[in-house]
């Protein structure tokens, strides 16, 4: 069979994301044997500063974003603003926003992200991921093996993971997840 060259480009990006997706898929299955690692944060926006080992009893929930991401913007930020309403009262979970930058550095920087929680009224902390010179990716990102934005990680009162996912989900079965891991002791 013979293919031209944008047919074998298609191929190649099918076998590509298809790949990704059963690596995401174990990747999901797997996170519950996982130690969440510690963030490297340069700086807190809504927050002293956050550890994750300061966490260790809470269910935490973790939106690794970027500014101009219209994922983030239009799915993660949302649902983010959805569950620090719903959440508010309690004390056994904290919401947690990373902004992951990997690209357009010098547009997406430290001020502009002030700027961008404070138009979208985000109460619960933001950390700016740590970037190392002459790295793409910053410390955070590589420690989560995150793929892109947006992406969550929830984890447990154990500080382990269990659930992380790029891209957009099923709100409804999440919200189900974290409140099984509300009464987990």
């Amino acid at each position: 069979m013979k293919y031209g060259f944008w047919s074998k480009k298609l191929l190649v990006a099918g076998i590509i994301l298809y790949g990704s997706v059963l690596l995401a898929e174990k990747a999901e299955a797997d996170s519950s044997d996982n130690q969440a690692p510690e963030w490297v944060i340069s700086e807190w926006i809504n927050s002293n500063g956050l550890t994750l080992a300061g966490l260790r009893g809470k269910v935490v929930v973790i939106d690794f974003f970027q500014l101009w991401c219209p994922g983030c913007n239009k799915f993660s930020g949302p649902l983010m603003e959805k569950w620090n309403q719903q959440y508010s009262g309690r004390k056994d979970i904290q919401l947690v926003g990373i902004h992951t930058v990997f690209e357009g550095h010098s547009q997406q920087t430290p001020k502009r992200l002030r700027q961008y929680v404070k138009e979208k009224n985000i109460t619960y902390p933001v950390g700016v991921d740590n970037q190392v010179a002459n790295q793409r990716l910053p410390e955070t990102m590589i420690r989560y093996h995150t793929r892109g934005t947006p992406e969550m990680a929830i984890i447990d009162k154990k500080g382990e993971i269990r659930f992380q996912h790029f891209g957009s989900f099923n709100p409804g079965v999440t919200e189900k997840l974290i409140d099984t891991l509300l009464n987990e002791e």
